[in-house]
């Protein structure tokens, strides 16, 4: 099987996944702001609110906050805090969100087998 029919697969595996698990609980916008949120977590450079919110390409800075509250509400990422300070929010994947990508991991050595 050659790499484009690898990743065809995947998609083909995705998208099933994708309508199980997001279907009309996420727009394209939440779902790549989750991806944003994720990949930051997991290189160890946590956002915060703010920062996130300053994500132009992705949308307004109202949309993005309507967002960030949608995916905190459905379970999708928590706020944390750092220390005794409690105005800076930092966005972290919940375990919900961690499962999901779990999930997709899944999928991927499925693809390739």
């Amino acid at each position: 099987m050659n790499s484009k029919d690898i990743y065809v697969r995947f998609l083909t595996l995705f998208q099933t996944l994708q309508e199980k698990e997001l279907e009309g609980k996420l727009d394209t916008t939440a779902e790549k702001l989750l991806e944003i949120i994720s990949i930051q977590f997991g290189q160890e450079q946590t956002l915060t609110v703010t920062e996130c919110m300053e994500l132009s390409s992705i949308a307004s800075p109202a949309t993005i906050h309507r967002k960030l509250d949608e995916l905190r509400v459905q379970g999708w990422i928590e706020f944390t805090y750092a220390g005794e300070n409690r105005r800076t929010k930092y966005l972290v994947p919940s375990s919900k969100a961690n499962k999901y990508f779990d999930k997709i991991s899944k999928l991927m050595a499925k693809a390739v087998a």
